[in-house]
């Protein structure tokens, strides 16, 4: 193990290993789960949110809530933590298991969008002229949902990482030698303190990330609300 230095930045691990290019490989696993999971979840949610909002007050409505109320009334991490431990520890389990308590949040935000929606003039009118549902919800409905949906896959990039290093750092997400930064910050807590540099940098590259996509989600928000005006 090296300390920080100009050939390395970041130090090396126990095993001689460049730490900032770990890092560097630990980022394109991440990013990867996160696209991967919203990519899943983002369709199934908004669905869901569409259909249940646009049939407020029915049997379907009452249904699809009410499910989703049972998965946002369980801490995330905690169902995540309980359905990977039924798994073997993997990169591909471990995106299962955050997909699972994801997909809610979106049909939330989808739902009380459509809610307020579907009294409108122009629903209405798409209403009158025979639109069928699929029209109204995916044609009239949903564009006015992307822009809060957009901004939330943003914010969410972040979220995602923490939960999927959280499962890394307790060893039920991705498992050696895929670097994930959950699990080099866990390996770096047995050389506290001596070898500081094997724990900080990732914690610190963690952070960064997550801060990045909250100002981005921000941005993109500000914008998006700008466009509208």
């Amino acid at each position: 193990m090296k300390e920080p230095s100009l050939q390395h930045p970041f130090g090396t691990d126990v095993f001689g290993r460049d730490i900032l290019s770990r890092i560097f490989f630990a980022f394109r696993y991440d990013l990867l789960m996160a696209i991967s999971i919203l990519v899943m979840v983002v369709p199934i949610g908004t669905v869901i949110g569409l259909i249940a909002g646009y049939y407020q007050g029915s049997l379907i409505d009452t249904v699809l809530m009410r499910i989703t109320d049972i998965f946002l009334a369980i801490p995330s991490i905690v169902l995540a933590l309980a359905i990977c431990a039924m798994l073997e520890p993997s990169l591909f389990n471990s995106m299962m298991a955050i997909s699972v308590l994801w997909w809610p949040w979106y049909s939330r935000l989808a739902y009380g969008i459509a809610r307020s929606l579907k009294n409108e003039y122009f629903v209405q009118a798409a209403e009158l002229t025979g639109a069928s549902t699929p029209h109204i919800l995916f044609r009239e409905i949903l564009p006015n949902c992307l822009s809060p949906i957009f901004t939330k896959m943003t914010l969410d990039v972040g979220w995602v990482i923490l939960i999927g290093s959280t499962l890394s750092f307790v060893g039920l997400g991705a498992q050696e030698p895929i670097p994930a930064l959950g699990s080099m910050v866990a390996v770096g807590t047995k050389y506290m303190p001596d070898y500081w540099w094997m724990t900080i940098f990732p914690a610190i590259a963690i952070a960064f990330t997550i801060l990045g996509f909250n100002l981005l989600g921000d941005g993109l928000r500000d914008m998006l609300a700008v466009e509208e005006v």
